[in-house]
């Protein structure tokens, strides 16, 4: 089981605690995470990814690891202390402005 903290305002929309988990099957990457995450959620789908490109929306960034793993390729393998379920995958809702 892949583990995701999720932030607020998607724990409120999703009513679940802090983290959840979810079961990815084959590789454990950010599409197969995301996929999974909306599956088992879906009120949020479309939160995270825009519905139609699957694009990360702007202000959300994904951390595993200790590493902003935002600008990596959605189908790129997590490390594996996330694929292990040692480690959280983190969805983080940025600030903007000042």
């Amino acid at each position: 089981m892949i583990r995701v903290v999720l932030p607020v305002h998607l724990r409120t929309l999703a009513r679940t605690g802090k983290e959840i988990r979810v079961e990815v099957a084959g590789a454990v990457t950010q599409r197969g995470v995301l996929d999974a995450v909306e599956r088992d959620y879906p009120m949020l789908a479309g939160t995270v990814r825009d519905r139609r490109t699957g694009q990360r929306r702007p202000l959300v960034r994904f951390f595993a690891c200790e590493e902003d793993l935002s600008n990596e390729s959605p189908d790129a393998l997590l490390p594996d202390r996330v694929a292990k379920g040692e480690e959280p995958f983190m969805i983080v809702g940025a600030m903007a402005g000042g």
